[in-house]
């Protein structure tokens, strides 16, 4: 093979793979870009982390032809997301909502942060000032069997 050949197979390996089928290609481009854009925000409900333009999963098309369908009816991108997450959930967002009960998730993970080293410094403070048993403390008996000992 020639290194033109080579080279053309290694830049259409490395391309991301895309699972838009062209019946779901929208005529217009400028609407075709809007939903490519949408439909890399909104988690494919099968395959879990993986976005819906990149699942090969039938739920993931379903979702696509009905971000589709919503801006080919006018909705503008904030609609079409609404709509889809009213109808499925917030889980479908791959980037959920700070506000509500999503907020208290966010805040959480640095709460409990802070907590725990709060705790730790704590600890660690305590433990540095408790006096240890100083050797000072001995008693008459002690102190008589520590002298004989050191005599041997």
């Amino acid at each position: 093979m020639t290194r033109a050949a080579l080279l053309l197979m290694a830049f259409l390996v490395a391309t991301p793979l895309h699972a838009v089928q062209p019946d779901e290609v929208l005529s217009d481009p400028a609407l075709e870009a809007r939903a490519r854009v949408l439909s890399k925000d909104l988690r494919c409900l099968v395959c879990r982390n993986e976005n819906i333009d990149d699942s090969n999963a039938e739920l993931a098309r379903d979702l696509r032809l009905l971000v589709r369908e919503r801006l080919v009816a006018g909705d503008s991108d904030e609609e079409a997301i609404a709509f889809i997450v009213d109808r499925y959930g917030e889980y479908v967002l791959l980037n959920p909502t700070t506000d509500g009960a999503n907020l208290v998730l966010w805040i959480a993970g640095p709460l409990m942060l802070l907590l725990g080293g709060g705790v730790a410094g704590f600890y660690l403070r305590r433990r540095q000032t408790a006096k240890p048993a100083s050797a000072d403390a001995l008693s008459e008996a002690e102190e008589q069997r520590l002298a004989e000992i050191l005599k041997e």
